[in-house]
């Protein structure tokens, strides 16, 4: 978006990076964040602990805010895959009920459905993948009076396909299902107001387009989800006074803090806290525009090369992941190793190349890579 941002990224460099739909490079005020606190433990020990909760909590209150949510809805996890697998552990499943969700989703958003599946006798409606899209209407045609939960990445790993959450909400919402969502892929990319989408949870993390450290897992839990959910994973912090340690019959939070269940990694949090205000500083809004711009004119390249996109590129479908396939049968792996070799760095997955810009990459990354194409 402009020079300032991009000097913040060292791997670029080096590297055509367009990568971010797997990790993000980190800006270096982040590195130093994080540097600065393992120093202050190195010479001061537990001296400043106070200070690091302070960082933990601002950071809170920036995901909170990107979100539209409070801060005590957010709770600290590892991954996007413990938010899920802690919801999937804590609702109280009966046989005659189902789940809703899509077939192609990243494995985070599977096994802990598939585990539910399995245990309890409940059905597992997964509803599949049409040229690179969901049919939402056939998406929501799954969902009826037994449904107890619905859960779909906001967008799609594999296609950059981007679920329209409010529709998907309001009609999980019409039987009185919970309506969960992984917000990895968007989270950074573009914004969310979650309440107006209907969304019970959300699961998430900070390596991808939060350019934060690896380790800072997300789940939000809206007051309706925390009447329905019990916290599966606690601790001496999921208590509502933690540092009671007489009273054992005390209480657990009376929101997503249950969810909480000991000490963090303190650097982590000083990283992601200036991740997340460079974000926040640059603007949710101006950062989706400026990706879609970059995604458009990465498309237009593309018509005179040998590729297929595979990614909708329909208003409120796109995304700032594009997936492409050889029209002559290269393999995506193949493409992927001959980028590499020339610094151009994106992915295969399964039978596609994923192209995930950032707002620290510009239109002479997209022409860069494009001209590397074989």
């Amino acid at each position: 978006m402009n020079e300032q941002i991009r000097s913040q990224f060292a791997a670029l460099e080096r590297y055509t990076y367009l990568n971010s739909a797997a990790v993000s490079p980190m800006p270096k005020i982040a590195v130093e964040a994080v540097i600065s606190q393992l120093n202050d433990v190195a010479n001061h020990g537990s001296e400043h602990y106070l200070e690091w909760l302070a960082a933990k909590n601002r950071s809170r209150a920036l995901l909170a805010k990107m979100l539209g949510v409070r801060p005590e809805q957010i709770a600290f996890m590892r991954n996007t895959s413990d938010g899920l697998a802690s919801i999937a552990n804590g609702v109280d499943w009966s046989k005659g009920d189902n789940i809703v969700s899509f077939a192609g989703e990243f494995p985070a958003n599977f096994y802990p459905w598939r585990m539910v599946r399995d245990r309890y006798g409940v059905d597992l409606r997964l509803c599949p993948e049409r040229d690179g899209r969901i049919d939402l209407d056939e998406f929501i045609g799954l969902i009826d009076s037994d449904t107890k939960l619905v859960s779909i990445s906001s967008v799609q790993f594999a296609s950059g396909f981007r679920a329209d959450l409010e529709r998907i909400g309001r009609a999980a919402r019409a039987v009185d299902a919970l309506f969960g969502t992984d917000i990895i892929q968007g989270f950074g990319a573009t914004g969310y107001d979650l309440p107006a989408q209907f969304v019970d949870f959300a699961s998430g993390a900070s390596h991808k387009w939060l350019c934060a450290p690896e380790g800072g897992g997300v789940l939000y839990v809206s007051d309706r989800a925390r009447e329905r959910v019990k916290p599966s994973f606690v601790g001496w912090i999921s208590v509502e006074e933690p540092w009671d340690f007489v009273d054992r019959e005390q209480p657990f939070r009376p929101n997503a803090l249950a969810w909480e269940s000991g000490t963090g990694a303190s650097s982590l949090f000083y990283g992601l806290e200036q991740s997340l205000s460079l974000l926040n500083e640059t603007g949710l809004d101006k950062i989706e525009s400026y990706l879609d711009d970059l995604t458009n004119y990465l498309c237009e390249l593309l018509g005179g090369k040998d590729y297929r996109i595979l990614s909708s590129r329909s208003p409120g479908e796109r995304s700032a992941i594009v997936c492409v396939q050889h029209i002559n049968g290269l393999s995506c792996s193949e493409i992927a190793e001959r980028l590499q070799r020339q610094n151009v760095i994106v992915s295969p997955r399964a039978d596609r190349l994923r192209i995930a810009p950032h707002f620290y990459n510009n239109e002479a990354d997209i022409e860069r890579f494009v001209e590397a194409l074989p």
